[in-house]
């Protein structure tokens, strides 16, 4: 059974390039091997991750974020079982949030920021399809 996992969070320390590049390492160094797709973005402060993979290693996934110490208020914006997957040629993309077209925020948030912890997890979800739709993803790292 495919399940997708959408969560926000806050990084302890703000986002640099070296850190940044280790998660996105690690991510498509593991996910491959587990059946993980998914997307990354990230800002200073700021994470949303969506995870799509079988329950038991999606779950398993979350659960490590959950406990990972470069995480803090992590928050779980929409879990569901899914028939197919919407990011499946992604190891593990990734969006830098500055670089979003502010009327694309405008479109699903109530001002020109992304904030998943103040909207439905299905607006997030939204903007992170159309934004692998218009090829915003960046291969930082692949």
């Amino acid at each position: 059974m495919l399940v997708r996992c959408l969560y926000a969070s806050r990084p302890v320390q703000p986002m640099n390039g070296a850190l940044l590049d280790g998660i996105l390492e690690q991510c498509r160094r593991n996910n491959p091997r587990q059946g993980i797709t998914g997307l990354l973005c990230v800002a200073d402060d700021l994470f949303i991750q969506l995870l799509e993979g079988g329950r038991d290693e999606v779950c398993e996934i979350f659960n490590a974020i959950v406990r990972d110490d470069r995480h803090k208020q992590v928050r779980l914006l929409s879990y569901e079982e899914i028939t197919e997957r919407r990011f499946g040629n992604w190891s593990m993309g990734h969006v830098s949030i500055p670089r979003v077209n502010p009327s694309l925020l405008l479109k699903y948030f109530k001002r020109v920021e992304l904030d998943p912890f103040d909207g439905p997890g299905q607006a997030t979800l939204a903007l992170l399809g159309e934004l692998v739709a218009t090829a915003a993803i960046a291969t930082r790292g692949e």
